[in-house]
């Protein structure tokens, strides 16, 4: 069985989240794209409006709903804590200020690095302040998993593997995005899709890629998630599904990521940040999406949050103003 439930009205301070008044196995806090900076309001490339200065509020509200909960075991934090248009001589103290509001939370954080984060700080100096666990030569990609009881794991892609920024100038991971780039985005500002129709509108220099290595271990990983039969959630900040999320705002190899994730079945639920405006789709193969709205865009005294709790056979999203509630339903 696959669904979903949208708008599902729930006390965001009670443990027993669905209809049926089960006790979850656990239960996690979730934010993304807080993007703050000590600057005025602005706007987006589109006119859509950023609060700068309240999105930290945001978290703080978020938090403080976390903790009064008392029943969250973990928070995911999906990416672009500060936004690219902080002041780089800001940048270390501002990625340092959003991260002590996380670190207010009761309970382990785990982070996961967008394209916003990598405006601001280099991987070698963002990583130790978000405490990424590292893989790969130099410990600098930013994938890792773990399991907060024996039936589930979580799996954190690094989308900015294969990227523009964030990379020494001449690093190989750098130099192959820029040859992407180059072969698909004609463009002599390649953050514009301009031209680009459909899913190639993706091959922009804010998205990125999943690298070679990064995804041998991803095989390596639900393969033995399958043997211990657990089920998988991935997070990623890029979304990975067209039908969840604007076209702009695609992994650049969703596909080729997608393809693996379908040879398993213990992927369930893929969650990601990003695409500031959220979405949801069932893909062909019943994995669901859900892309988390922006703590950034929420008008001031409005939110973007929520926390999920996990069943043997679905997940239930209890979200808050912006971010609505939703119920995604799965086989065992």
């Amino acid at each position: 069985m696959i669904g979903v439930r949208s708008d599902v009205c729930m006390d965001l301070g009670n443990g027993l989240a669905n209809g049926q008044g089960k006790h979850p196995l656990f239960s996690f806090g979730v934010i993304s794209d807080v993007q703050y900076a000590d600057i005025p309001d602005g706007h987006s490339f589109l006119g859509v409006p950023r609060y700068y200065r309240h999105s930290i509020l945001v978290l703080q509200r978020a938090v403080k709903n976390w903790n009064d909960h008392k029943n969250l075991n973990f928070v995911i934090n999906f990416g672009d804590i500060v936004d690219g248009k902080c002041p780089k001589d800001q940048s270390l103290n501002a990625v340092k200020k959003v991260v002590s509001e996380f670190e207010n939370f009761h309970g382990p954080v785990y982070h996961m690095i967008g394209n916003h984060c990598l405006y601001n700080l280099p991987r070698d100096k963002l990583l130790p302040l978000l405490k990424i666990p590292n893989h790969g030569d130099g410990c600098t990609h930013a994938y890792y998993d773990f399991s907060p009881t024996p039936g589930y794991r979580f799996v954190v892609l690094d989308g900015y593997d294969i990227s523009a920024i964030g990379w020494p100038h001449d690093h190989p991971n750098r130099l192959e995005a820029l040859k992407i780039l180059s072969e698909k985005n004609p463009n002599s500002d390649k953050n514009s899709p301009e031209g680009l129709k459909g899913v190639d509108r993706r091959f922009v220099m804010f998205n990125g890629a999943v690298g070679n290595k990064q995804m041998e271990w991803l095989d390596n990983v639900l393969k033995d998630a399958t043997n211990m039969k657990q089920k998988v959630i991935i997070c990623c900040h890029v979304p990975l599904d067209p039908g969840a999320t604007s076209k702009t705002t695609l992994l650049w190899n969703y596909d080729q990521v997608m393809d693996l994730i379908h040879l398993y079945d213990c992927v369930k639920v893929c969650l990601s940040g990003h695409n500031h405006q959220g979405g949801y789709s069932v893909d062909s193969r019943g994995v669901h999406h859900r892309v988390l709205d922006a703590a950034l865009e929420c008008t001031p005294g409005t939110n973007a949050f929520g926390y999920i709790d996990v069943y043997d056979n679905m997940l239930s999203l209890v979200g808050t103003d912006q971010m609505k509630s939703t119920e995604f339903s799965f086989d065992f």
